[in-house]
């Protein structure tokens, strides 16, 4: 076992080791999360798997969530590597933006690194809807059409990465192009066009920001639950619980 890792993690790296060992527990993919594989035909039912324990509560491979989880332990604790959001909210903060645009920057692209990419900024609006000013949620929710749009009052051009990406011949949706004619006369737009501006610029590899930078905007602009995220009966706790604990069968 890793000498490195603290007493608790090797504690719980043994109990994961004995858990499957004892086919205590197996963990199941959901058939979102088949699909993704390109499977349509993966066994889901309790039959498929035989005698094992299925997982209720906690995954022992994830570390483990506070009771009343905030933001902040959510990007300790569960979301991927969030340096581009953390970089995108550092520049937004040194070019002087108000703190509404900073706090959409810090959290574009949170359904990206935290719940699912396609649709990310509908999903991420959702999720964040509770918590944040209107004008934060709706900013998030546009960007994702945006940032297939130039603009060049604020030079914004269409992102080289995105023809690379996508192809030179690339065209969004026709729902993308409907939500980009929309937003383009919202009383909003600029806050969430300030997202496509810090968000194709901010990729650094040499910059290093930590979540702590911005734990006053955060606490000025996110309105944590007292019960924490997921517990707090709002119409999207289900989504923080399912981040929490991504592998509970049902």
């Amino acid at each position: 076992m890793n000498e490195t890792l603290s007493l608790s993690e090797r504690a719980d790296a043994l109990e994961h080791k004995m858990m499957c060992e004892l086919d205590q527990a197996i963990f199941v993919k959901s058939h979102l999360f088949n699909l993704a594989d390109g499977n349509i035909h993966a066994p889901n039912t309790p039959d498929a798997f035989q005698n094992k324990q299925l997982v209720m509560g906690d995954d022992p491979r994830l570390p483990k969530m506070p009771a009343k989880p905030t933001l902040i332990d959510f990007f300790r604790y569960r979301f991927g590597p969030a340096n581009h959001m953390l970089q995108s909210a550092h520049h937004a903060i040194k070019a002087g933006m108000d703190e509404k645009i900073v706090l959409a920057c810090l959290l574009h692209d949170i359904a990206v690194i935290g719940f699912i990419r396609a649709d990310h900024g509908y999903w991420g609006a959702q999720l964040l809807e509770p918590y944040v000013d209107p004008e934060v949620s709706w900013a998030i929710r546009a960007h994702q059409a945006l940032r297939f749009y130039p603009d060049e009052s604020v030079g914004y051009s269409y992102p080289e990465l995105y023809a690379k990406f996508f192809g030179a011949d690339y065209k969004p949706d026709a729902y993308i192009e409907d939500e980009y004619k929309r937003a383009r006369n919202h009383k909003w737009y600029m806050t969430s066009r300030m997202i496509t501006v810090y968000d194709i610029y901010s990729f650094d590899s040499d910059l290093i920001v930590c979540i702590d930078e911005f734990t006053d905007v955060i606490g000025r602009h996110f309105k944590q639950p007292k019960e924490g995220l997921g517990f707090d009966n709002s119409p999207v706790a289900h989504m923080w619980r399912t981040l929490i604990r991504p592998t509970k069968f049902l």
